[in-house]
């Protein structure tokens, strides 16, 4: 058997990464959609329980650490994104970064939380409709939270579901309908698509088109978020509003 030589490489393309839930089918997609082809994607899942309720929501703080500690030892990230908009309510910024920064080496950390107070700062808006998939225990939450950081809510819709698994079925045209019915009469600047396993992409621009507002959702502002945390330029192509200002 003969011994061949072989040469490393140097410098490898960004890396970006992402805590995704166990029940969670759609943000990876989203993501490998939203994010520039130079950027390296690496991927962890958290346990995450069927039924989304305030408990089994803060329940995933326990396996956060974890789950970061599987991304590879050798990776150094220019910003971890957590994908969870109604765990990261419950379990709080805070607390999600520390945990994240504890298990991986990683210059940011940031969540569809702080991702949506960001993107409001940055387009001047405050005052959004909701959209939600979950039982109104869980958004109620998500609203009282967000609400801390300056924003109003003056119209929300629920779906009223409880399962991840039939979340993940809502057809989008049932999102964007409901998007356009509760902001048209609402008093409000933009509208908000709650839920990183809900699918929005495709009907974001509809729901502008329609309302004439910025419509952002949770896998939308995440991606735009984790780019800006690491520094690094948003594509103009993708859809909403949001990357073109």
């Amino acid at each position: 058997m003969t011994k061949a030589s072989y040469k490393l490489i140097e410098e490898h393309s960004p890396q970006l990464g992402l805590v995704v839930l166990q029940s969670d089918e759609t943000i990876e997609r989203d993501m490998r959609r939203l994010l520039p082809d130079d950027v390296d994607l690496l991927v962890t899942r958290i346990p995450s329980a069927e039924d989304v309720t305030p408990e089994t929501l803060a329940a995933m703080e326990g396996d956060l650490a974890g789950a970061v500690a599987l991304f590879p030892r050798a990776a150094r990230f220019e910003a971890v994104g957590y994908g969870c908009t109604s765990g990261t309510a419950q379990i709080g910024s805070d607390r999600i970064a520390k945990l994240v920064q504890a298990g991986c080496v990683s210059a940011a950390v940031t969540e569809p939380v702080s991702a949506l107070a960001a993107a409001c700062a940055h387009l001047g808006v405050r005052r959004l409709a909701l959209v939600s998939p979950y039982v109104a225990s869980v958004s109620d939450n998500l609203q009282a939270v967000l609400e801390k950081s300056g924003l109003e809510f003056p119209a929300v819709v629920n779906f009223e579901e409880a399962e991840e698994a039939r979340v993940v079925r809502i057809d989008p045209s049932s999102t964007r309908d409901a998007a356009i019915s509760v902001a048209a009469e609402a008093d409000c600047d933009a509208v908000f698509l709650s839920c990183t396993n809900l699918r929005t992409l495709d009907v974001i621009e509809e729901i502008e088109a329609a309302l004439d507002l910025p419509v952002l959702s949770s896998n939308q502002v995440l991606a735009w978020h984790m780019l800006r945390r690491a520094g690094r330029s948003v594509p103009h192509t993708n859809p909403g509003r949001l990357w073109r200002i």
